[in-house]
């Protein structure tokens, strides 16, 4: 759904992908009657240049982008990656031409097929087989700086049956957009977080690839804070059956900031299961949230398990969230399936029963928020990044004295 301040209106279910033409090698946009025809290429040209009004763009604020979409933001600076890694993992720096780059998933849009071909050196980090990491790895990724724009290419390896917690932390400034991928080993048990805590002057876009294996689990959260505009686009896949893909997200919008995930659970083979929660706080004009949760059952996926869920709190007027669960389900022979959305207001009942118990006004305030995004809080492995969220979240309600 769309909710401004005391404002509902009914979201579009349309979907459009982008193909290429047969005439003159253009592109054209033909629409997609599911999510099972969804467009993928590494060929920036093989995508229409979006201009706002496609199914996939109709939310992103197209001019703060930067010409990210356009092919008018060549790169002219870099990140610089701060490592901070457990001693069993292996980290290489690898071209282009490095043969395992792109097993996770292909670009869907024309931002992420531009950041695939626009890397120069990609970052692979592997956990070995069998081998449980004796920390968290934390990556930290400095933007490449106020004014300038960088693309990436990062990918997370873990073998068979290995475990491991990794960080990826982005920080600072500038214009950056990438593809992340997660290949997930038989067996393998992992949990990543993905913080986007830019300067306020950043612009981010991410397209995020997580492969399973046969019986691999993934705890997948996604926190965002900073930022201009940030855009974030987690996909999961499943290689083979028993895969177990959690995914997760807090976010917290301030006046003018546009932030936006978009994810989609692409359930192709039996006996796998995947959990969606997303929760999000917004407040100040012009706050803009928007999270789409796409769920595909295919016919082949039989016994397929999967839950997805979205709730937004607005706390001032001027803020707006979209909300858009869709769900795809091609066979009968499910465990169980269902989506849910919900963005609303503070709960007057909840403040009156604090405040009728001597607590004042600010304090049950914080309250109410703190109990909104608990059931997501208490999921996240790392203590660290935890306490740095609840910091961050205390810090945004004082601002508006909240």
């Amino acid at each position: 759904m769309s909710v401004t301040e005391n404002n509902v209106s009914e979201a579009l279910s349309e979907r459009e992908g982008a193909s290429p033409a047969g005439d003159g090698g253009t592109s054209t946009v033909i629409p997609a009657a599911s999510r099972a025809e969804r467009f993928t290429s590494y060929d920036v040209e093989a995508f229409e240049v979006p201009g706002g009004r496609e199914e996939n763009w109709r939310f992103t604020p197209m001019k703060r982008l930067r010409g990210l979409h356009d092919g008018s933001a060549p790169a002219t600076g870099e990140i610089t990656l701060v490592l901070d890694a457990a001693p069993e993992l292996t980290i290489e720096t690898v071209g282009r031409d490095d043969s395992r780059l792109g097993q996770a998933g292909v670009p869907s849009d024309r931002i992420a097929a531009q950041a695939y071909s626009s890397f120069t050196k990609a970052t692979v980090v592997t956990v070995p087989k069998e081998t449980k990491a004796s920390k968290p790895s934390v990556l930290r990724i400095h933007g490449p700086g106020e004014g300038k724009v960088a693309y990436g290419h990062l990918q997370v390896r873990a073998e068979a049956f290995a475990e491991a917690v990794v960080v990826l932390d982005h920080v600072g400034s500038g214009t950056y957009a990438d593809n992340v991928e997660f290949v997930i080993g038989d067996g393998a048990k992992v949990t990543v977080v993905s913080v986007q805590d830019w300067a306020d002057d950043a612009v981010h876009v991410s397209e995020q690839h997580l492969k399973l294996g046969r019986d691999a689990a993934l705890r997948h959260t996604v926190i965002t804070l900073g930022g201009d505009l940030v855009r974030v686009s987690p996909t999961a896949t499943f290689a083979d059956k028993g895969g177990d893909v959690d995914m997760l997200g807090v976010y917290f919008a301030d006046g003018g900031q546009h932030q936006e995930h978009r994810l989609f659970v692409d359930h192709a083979v039996p006996n796998c299961k995947s959990r969606v929660g997303y929760k999000g706080a917004l407040q100040g004009e012009g706050a803009h949230t928007v999270w789409i949760g796409d769920v595909l059952i295919r016919a082949a996926a039989e016994a397929t398990d999967t839950y997805e869920f979205n709730r937004n709190l607005v706390l001032t007027p001027g803020a707006r969230a979209d909300s858009v669960p869709n769900l795809e389900i091609e066979t009968g022979e499910i465990e169980g399936a269902g989506h849910a959305s919900a963005t609303g207001r503070f709960d007057d009942e909840q403040l009156f029963y604090l405040q009728s118990r001597g607590i004042a006004e600010e304090a049950a305030r914080r309250l109410v928020v703190r109990g909104f995004f608990h059931e997501i809080l208490v999921k996240i492995d790392v203590p660290e990044v935890r306490e740095r969220l609840e910091a961050a979240i205390e810090a945004e309600l004082e601002a508006v004295g909240a």
